[in-house]
């Protein structure tokens, strides 16, 4: 497998970066870490005229954290989400979605912002993103602009960034004292494409009972999708074996996941279900 001929470019600057995105707009695609935009060059599913390559752009690498926030630099390799004591002791959610990415060659190379970007549903680290409520920073020569978690996405393979923007900062804010939170997944393999999954992020009260749920479902929709109907329900009950029930299936109630040859629509349903379940109450048993 080969890619189709481009022109290259590395630049040395984010500004050098946003001209080069604003003079060549549709025909150029931004190359991060390379997990999902080199085998679609490959298996020639993507024909870009320019691949404007970001590694050098350091800047852009970092996790810190300040005012209530977290911030991840769009850069930032998946390897050090996942190694960082203040992602695992601020954003656990964050820290359990990361390990369900691929394997750790990918995890060595692949970019938090570059996840983001190339949108896939079965992506962990959007619909981790997604529960927790991230916002999105993006640049172009004509300015800069937010992007809410929910207006980011708009369907596969597609969000709402303008050809020539960039992804520069993921902003997490920090969730309130009480919150516990859950990743789970299943995919056949460990590494490949997940079926189906759920984040769950829970905020208990001193008696157990929930005060705000987050719920957000991995595979299930043209984007990661959050279940507000079973978040509002949830919310001033107490998180056991029969509210989760009750939640999970309120969750999926109008889901209609897309089925092939690993699994229909109605098994695909079920699958995200039982997964919510599962979250919900792994998010609640921990302190």
């Amino acid at each position: 497998m080969k890619p189709p001929p481009f022109e290259y470019d590395d630049p040395a600057t984010i500004d050098e970066a946003l001209g080069l995105l604003a003079e060549h707009g549709d025909e150029a695609k931004v190359l991060a870490g390379g997990q999902s935009l080199v085998p679609l060059l490959n298996f020639r599913l993507a024909r870009p005229e320019r691949v404007v390559d970001v590694n050098r752009l350091d800047a852009l690498s970092y996790i810190r954290a300040d005012d209530g926030v977290v911030r991840i630099g769009a850069l930032t390799r998946h390897a050090a989400l996942e190694r960082s004591s203040e992602v695992a002791a601020r954003l656990p959610l964050l820290a359990n979605a990361v390990a369900f990415v691929g394997h750790v060659q990918i995890r060595n190379r692949g970019t938090v912002g570059g996840s983001v970007a190339h949108a896939d549903p079965a992506a962990e680290l959007p619909v981790a993103l997604a529960a927790l409520e991230g916002r999105y920073h993006v640049r172009s020569q004509a300015g800069r602009r937010v992007i809410a978690s929910d207006e980011m996405f708009v369907t596969h393979l597609t969000t709402s960034l303008e050809p020539d923007e960039l992804l520069v900062e993921i902003e997490v804010p920090l969730p309130p004292p009480g919150t516990r939170a859950a990743f789970v997944e299943f995919a056949r393999r460990h590494g490949d494409f997940a079926l189906g999954g759920a984040a769950v992020v829970l905020t208990l009260d001193d008696a157990g009972t929930c005060t705000r749920a987050r719920i957000a479902l991995l595979a299930a929709a043209p984007t990661p999708l959050r279940a507000y109907g079973a978040e509002t329900w949830l919310t001033g009950m107490r998180v056991d074996e029969r509210a989760a029930v009750e939640a999970a299936s309120r969750a999926v109630a109008d889901v209609h996941p897309t089925g092939d040859i690993h699994g229909g629509t109605e098994y695909r349903r079920a699958l995200v279900e039982s997964l919510v379940r599962r979250a919900l109450l792994q998010a609640a048993e921990r302190r």
